[in-house]
């Protein structure tokens, strides 16, 4: 089966293009893969299937939702909440009634109300304080022919809001350890966040965590790395934070290979799955989380998981001062390590790949079969609206009359 596979790919900074440089090389043993370009949109690649990876940045994605609404086909949701790519397709491109038709689709009358006033300057833009109410995911399952998903949790939100095509829940594929030498830098412990430090990640909340902690244990020191915010960077770091920005994938390994223990909270929750998560598993470091989407579904054994509640603070800080004893990290790192190499092994997920998108390209090959069988019949009888008898004869012959 040729798979036609649309995605971004390095150099882009998205998660998802380091994810499909992972997966390609082994999916490409178990199909016959052509990588869409962008730029290159108004054929696609020949091929039986399109695969299309989704998620919730428009520079990234916005190429991909454009040709999946020229031809439908499997797409792998990465965020269930799309308000962002949303917001690039239409507001970023000045069409703002794009966006609000999509605020009414999504909420009705109301929605577009809303949409109206984000316009008008009357309240805050939705995309940056409530996407998670307004996920606006329906255009892209509406052209789905299939889904394949990481969580339970993705799965469940496509059902409620009315998905009822096949869905396919894969892991996400695990890294193979990259033998990279650690970073020289000192913490005991030493924890580490990685990641495009958004607002979402609990920053804040994490730094004053950390600092209580840091009282009772000097040698402790908090690693942070990746593109901040503004707001962010505006923070005050207390003392025993190191800061770093954006780092290649070597360094990043490297600074992720020091740590005792990584900390990935979030919330609101996108519906993602961290690739910085996952990267931490196949190290075998233990975790803490946020007990949300994904995150929550990680089994105890390898992560600490953190209710985003009133006690927030404290919990986190009690997961952080857990992992201060050596014997506590050694056993969950042991159970990270033994879940990468199980259920996130990168071949294991490549045959459960090969084998959701021959299952789920079956309707759409047979649809498309259909219709060069139909045109092929047209063009033997010269087809008019009175040929309806010859023209299903024909298709009678073929083993396609049901059709």
């Amino acid at each position: 089966m040729r798979v036609a596979y649309y995605s971004p790919m390095p150099p882009s900074r998205s998660g998802i293009a380091d994810y499909s440089a992972l997966l390609l090389p082994a999916l490409a043993e178990r199909l016959d893969v052509a990588i869409a370009r962008p730029g290159r949109l108004r054929r696609g690649p020949k091929a039986d299937v399109a695969l299309y990876h989704v998620g919730n940045d428009a520079e990234a994605h916005g190429w991909i939702v454009e040709a999946l609404r020229r031809r439908p086909g499997v797409v792998v949701l990465h965020d269930f909440v799309l308000h962002h790519l949303v917001v690039g397709l239409t507001f970023g491109r000045g069409d703002m009634a794009g966006y609000l038709s999509a605020m009414e689709r999504e909420a009705g009358l109301v929605g577009r109300l809303l949409g109206y006033a984000v316009l008008d300057n009357k309240i805050p833009p939705l995309w940056e304080t409530r996407p998670e109410d307004f996920p606006m995911a329906g255009e892209v399952l509406q052209l789905a022919t299939g889904l394949i998903v990481h969580s339970r949790h993705v799965e469940q939100r496509a059902r409620e809001i009315g998905f009822e095509g096949p869905i396919r829940r894969i892991a996400h594929p695990a890294w193979p350890d990259p033998q990279v030498e650690p970073a020289t830098i000192d913490g005991a412990p030493l924890y580490g966040c990685f990641g495009n430090l958004t607002d979402g990640k609990r920053i804040p909340q994490l730094l004053r965590a950390f600092e209580q902690v840091r009282g009772r244990h000097p040698g402790a020191r908090l690693l942070l790395v990746g593109a901040a915010s503004a707001r962010l960077r505006s923070l005050d770091l207390p003392e025993g934070v190191v800061r770093e920005d954006y780092v290649d994938e070597p360094r990043l390994w490297s600074l992720m290979a020091a740590c005792d223990a990584i900390v990935s909270l979030r919330w609101p929750t996108m519906g993602e799955t961290s690739g910085t998560a996952i990267r931490a598993l196949g190290l075998g470091k233990p975790l803490v989380v946020s007990d949300v989407g994904w995150f929550s579904e990680l089994p105890d054994e390898a992560a600490l998981k953190v209710p985003v509640d009133e006690f927030e603070e404290k919990t986190l800080t009690a997961a952080l001062e857990a992992l201060t004893d050596e014997r506590t990290r050694t056993a969950m790192g042991a159970a990270a390590l033994g879940l990468a190499e199980h259920e996130h092994r990168l071949d294991r997920v490549a045959e459960a790949y090969a084998a959701a998108v021959e299952e789920l390209a079956g309707g759409q090959a047979v649809e498309e079969q259909v219709l060069r069988e139909v045109a092929r019949a047209a063009a033997e009888v010269g087809i008019r609206r009175d040929d309806a008898a010859v023209l299903a004869a024909r298709l009678r012959e073929v083993g396609l009359g049901d059709h």
